[in-house]
């Protein structure tokens, strides 16, 4: 058995979903690991990972939508508020989806569907620099 780790760095424009299908799978690949798990691990509070249809943008258009309605900005909403009024929404949305994914890995790619895609969730409304920690296991 083997085991690597990476840092991917992504730079977001702001609250978004930004795809990175192609970072991690390009780095599963240069690892020469056949078959095993890859998990991802998102390193912030206020940011989280999710696999999603990667086909039709307007699915990222009402995911957006729907945690707008779900988990509003500010407003005074919220007794947290030391970083801004899209702080605690953010922490709150993080908690809601998830800062972990494991994918299996199969022939040195990671095994999704035809649709599905792997998501940076950026949940605050400035831009970020974001650390995702990939970790593979297998041989």
């Amino acid at each position: 058995m083997r085991q690597s780790i990476h840092h991917l760095i992504v730079a977001t424009p702001g609250r978004g979903l930004i795809e990175i299908t192609t970072e991690v799978a390009g780095w599963t690949a240069a690892q020469s690991i056949a078959t095993g798990l890859l998990t991802l691990w998102c390193r912030h509070t206020s940011a989280s990972l999710l696999v999603g249809e990667n086909a039709d943008p307007d699915v990222r258009t009402d995911l957006l939508a729907f945690f707008q309605r779900l988990v509003p900005d500010g407003g005074g909403r919220y007794t947290h508020s030391a970083e801004g009024p899209d702080d605690m929404p953010a922490h709150i949305r993080s908690v809601l989806t998830a800062v972990q994914l494991s994918i299996p890995v199969e022939r040195g790619r990671p095994v999704l569907g035809t649709w599905q895609g792997i998501y940076l969730f950026e949940h605050r409304t400035a831009p970020h620099r974001r650390e995702i920690v990939l970790h593979l296991f297998g041989n």
